[in-house]
C-alpha cells in the first residue's frame, strides 16, 4: 500500500507519439466512483488490474492507492459490472530526464482529450517539462478517469 503523487497535464502536440518507449492499450471501468474511495478494474494489453484510490489530498497531489494484478479474464467479468461509461485509452511512456510520463490519448466518449501524468516521489520533487506538455490541471476533477467514466469530455 503507498501513497501516489503524481501531476497531470494537458498535452499540446502530438509529437510524443515520436518518444514513446513503450505503447499500451488500456480499457478500464469501476465499480466505485465515489471521491472517498474509487475502485478500478483495467485491462492493460493483456493483464487485468484491481485497483483501490483514497481521496485526494487538498491540492490534488496525492492519495491512497491499492494495487492488484489479477487475471484478465476475472477482470473481464467485473467490468461488466463497471458503472457506465467504460474508459478506453492508448497510453504512450515517455522518458523525460529521470521521470517517466505517462501520456493518456483517449477513444471512444472521451476522443480528443490527452492528458499527461508524472509521478513523483514527493510534491515537492522538480522535473523536466518537455516542451509539448500544456496546462497544469493536477487536482481538477473533471479530468480524474472516475469522472471521465461519469461525465465523458464529448458531453462537456
Amino acid at each position: 500500500m503507498a501513497i501516489e503523487i503524481e501531476r497531470k497535464f494537458l498535452v499540446t502536440r502530438d509529437v510524443y507519439k515520436n518518444e514513446a518507449i513503450q505503447k499500451s492499450r488500456i480499457i478500464q471501468g469501476f465499480l466505485n466512483t465515489h471521491p472517498n474511495r474509487t475502485v478500478r478494474v483495467r485491462i492493460k494489453n493483456d493483464r487485468g488490474f484491481l485497483t483501490v484510490k483514497g481521496l485526494s489530498s487538498q491540492n490534488g497531489l496525492s492519495r491512497f492507492e491499492w494495487e492488484k494484478e489479477i487475471s484478465k479474464q476475472e477482470a473481464e467479468a467485473l467490468l461488466k459490472l463497471c458503472e457506465p461509461f467504460i474508459i478506453d485509452k492508448i497510453r504512450y511512456e515517455v522518458q523525460v530526464g529521470n521521470h517517466i510520463f505517462e501520456i493518456d490519448e483517449f477513444l471512444s466518449e472521451n476522443q480528443g482529450l490527452v492528458v499527461a501524468e508524472i509521478e513523483l516521489k514527493h510534491e515537492s520533487e522538480v522535473f523536466e517539462k518537455p516542451y509539448w506538455l500544456g496546462e497544469e490541471v493536477t487536482g481538477i476533477e473533471k479530468y480524474y478517469n472516475s469522472c471521465l467514466s461519469r461525465t465523458p469530455f464529448k458531453h462537456w
